[in-house]
C-alpha cells in the first residue's frame, strides 16, 4: 500500500483506505505557568481526540483529513491549548510534529458560528505560510459553519472603510495591524490570537514591530487567570531573544518544548560542488537541470534580482522554471507557489521567503546556489567585509527537502575562499560533514552521472512509523 503524507506529517489515502499517523519520535517536556500543577496528571495528556469533548462537526473534519490519533506534540499541547478558562500557550515546534493541526483546532473549538464576527485570528511571517495554514482551517472546519478571510496585501483588498466579519482570519502582521488598526476587523469579539514562526517574526527586519503592533491593537488581556483573549506562540527555536520575546508577549503560558534538533537533518545527506566563478555557477546549474527536475528542486539565492536573472536565462534557453519571491505581487506569488505545489514546474527559483515552515513532499533535493547570510534577515547587519552565514537559515532551507520520512540531499555551489569558509563554518556548527561532489578530471556527463545515482540512492522512502 502506498502511502501518501500531508504538510502535518499524516498519511493521506483514498477514504477507503485506514489512514495512520507518520510521526518522528519526540521527547516532550512541559512547563505549566500553576508551578503547583503536576505536568505529568492525566488532565495534561491525552491519547484519542475523543477525549477533547470536541464538536462532532470538528471530529467528523478530523476524520476527513486522516487523523487518527494525536500526534506526541498534541497529546500534550491539546488538553492545554483547549482548558477552560483559556491560558497562554508557547509551543517550540517545526513543521511535521502536528503544531498547525493543534492550533487550528483550537481556533475552531472557540468559534461561536451564531456570532457571524471575527473570533480567531492567526499571523505568519509569509503570504505562502498564511495560505498553506488556511489549507488546514479548510480541511478541518469542512462540515462546520466556520467563515474564513485572509489578512494578506492584495491590491484588490478592503479599503479603510470596509469590514470583514470572518470568524477566523489568517494573515501576515502587517496587513493584520492594518485590518485592525483601521477597525476592519471587531478586535473586541477575538478569542484566540495565534503567532506562528515567532522566531523568524523577530529576527527578520520590519516583521517583528508589525506583529507588536497587532497585540498592541488588540489591547491588554486584562485577568491573567482568565485573559479577555488566549494567546498561543509557536517557534521553531527558543535562542533568549526568542524566549525573552515569548514570556512578555505571551504571559503566564504554559509551555510545551521538543526535545529533538529543530529541523532534523538526519535524513538528508549534503554535498557541496566546486565552481571556477560565478559565471561557472549558473553553468553548473544548466548543467544539473535534468537531474533537478526528476523529482521537484528548489534552488536558493541571495538576492530577487539574481534569482529573476537566472530564470529568465534559463527560461530563454528553453529551460522551465519559476521564480519566488518577496517583490512579486501577491497574486503572482500564489499562482507560482500553487503550480509549484501542483508540480507544473519541476525548479523552484527563490530567497529565503519559503526558506521556513513550507512543506511540499515533492521535493527531494536543495540548491543553495548562494549560501545564506546573517545580513539576510536583518539589514542593519549588513556589513559586506564582515558577515557570518546564518546557520538557522540554511538548517531551514535544506529542510525544504527529506520531509516526513523521506531522504533528500542538498548541494551547496561555492566558487572562492568566501563560500568555501562559509560552508565549512556550516558544517562544524552543525557536526555534519558536507561532502565534495568529485569534478576534477570529470567531465560534465560524469559530474551529472554521479549526482544523478546520489538522488537515486538517496530520496527513497523509508518505513512510515505507524500510531
Amino acid at each position: 500500500m502506498s502511502l501518501k503524507t500531508d504538510e502535518e506529517g499524516w498519511v493521506t489515502q483514498t477514504p477507503t483506505e485506514q489512514s495512520e499517523l507518520l510521526e518522528p519520535a519526540h521527547d516532550v517536556q512541559v512547563t505549566l505557568a500553576d508551578p503547583r500543577a503536576d505536568p505529568n496528571s492525566p488532565l495534561y495528556s491525552v491519547k484519542t481526540f475523543q477525549e477533547l469533548g470536541l464538536h462532532s462537526q470538528l471530529q467528523e473534519g478530523l476524520v476527513a483529513m486522516g487523523f487518527t490519533r494525536p500526534s506526541k506534540i498534541q497529546e500534550k499541547a491539546l488538553p492545554m491549548l483547549l482548558r477552560d478558562p483559556p491560558m497562554n500557550f508557547i509551543g517550540q515546534s517545526q513543521s511535521g510534529t502536528g503544531k498547525t493541526a493543534a492550533f487550528v483546532l483550537t481556533m475552531l473549538s472557540r468559534i461561536d458560528v451564531e456570532k457571524q464576527t471575527t473570533q480567531a485570528i492567526c499571523i505568519a511571517p509569509s503570504r505562502e505560510l498564511a495560505r498553506q495554514i488556511m489549507s488546514v482551517v479548510t480541511a478541518m472546519s469542512k462540515f462546520t459553519k466556520v467563515t474564513t478571510e485572509f489578512a494578506i496585501k492584495d491590491d484588490n483588498g478592503p479599503s479603510a472603510s470596509s469590514r470583514i466579519n470572518a470568524h477566523l482570519i489568517v494573515g501576515t502582521p502587517g496587513t493584520m495591524a492594518f485590518y485592525l488598526n483601521k477597525r476592519i476587523i471587531n478586535k473586541n469579539t477575538i478569542k484566540v490570537f495565534v503567532l506562528d514562526e515567532a522566531d523568524t517574526m523577530i529576527a527578520t527586519d520590519g516583521l517583528g514591530d508589525h506583529t507588536n503592533r497587532v497585540k498592541t491593537a488588540l489591547g491588554p488581556q486584562g485577568d491573567p487567570l482568565e485573559p479577555r483573549y488566549q494567546i498561543i506562540l509557536f517557534s521553531a527555536t527558543f535562542n533568549d531573544k526568542v524566549r525573552a520575546f515569548a514570556d512578555k508577549f505571551a504571559p503566564n503560558a504554559n509551555k510545551i518544548e521538543l526535545k529533538k534538533e529543530e529541523v532534523s537533518v538526519a535524513g538528508i545527506k549534503q554535498f557541496f560542488l566546486d565552481c571556477e566563478s560565478v559565471k561557472d555557477k549558473y553553468d553548473k546549474l544548466v548543467m544539473l537541470y535534468n537531474i533537478l527536475t526528476v523529482g521537484q528542486s528548489i534552488i536558493f539565492c541571495q538576492h530577487r534580482h539574481e534569482a529573476d536573472t537566472i530564470a529568465q536565462r534559463m527560461i530563454a534557453e528553453g529551460h522551465k522554471v519559476a521564480a519566488l519571491h518577496g517583490a512579486k505581487d501577491g497574486p503572482e506569488r500564489d499562482r507560482i507557489i500553487d503550480r509549484f505545489r501542483e508540480g507544473h514546474e519541476k525548479v523552484l527559483i527563490t530567497t529565503n521567503v519559503i526558506a521556513r515552515g513550507i512543506d511540499i513532499l515533492q521535493v527531494n533535493m536543495v540548491v543553495n546556489y548562494d549560501l545564506p547570510l546573517m545580513s539576510e534577515r536583518d539589514k542593519n547587519r549588513f556589513n559586506p567585509n564582515n558577515d557570518k552565514p546564518d546557520l538557522e537559515t540554511y538548517i531551514h532551507r535544506i529542510g525544504r527537502t527529506g520531509r516526513f520520512g523521506r531522504r533528500g540531499i542538498s548541494i551547496n555551489f561555492v566558487h572562492d575562499k568566501k563560500s568555501h569558509d562559509l560552508m565549512e563554518y556550516l558544517s562544524r556548527e552543525m557536526g555534519r560533514e558536507i561532502l565534495p561532489i568529485p569534478t576534477q578530471g570529470k567531465s560534465e556527463e560524469e559530474i551529472e552521472e554521479y549526482v544523478k545515482n546520489l538522488l537515486k540512492k538517496d530520496t527513497t522512502v523509508g518505513e512510515a512509523k505507524q500510531a
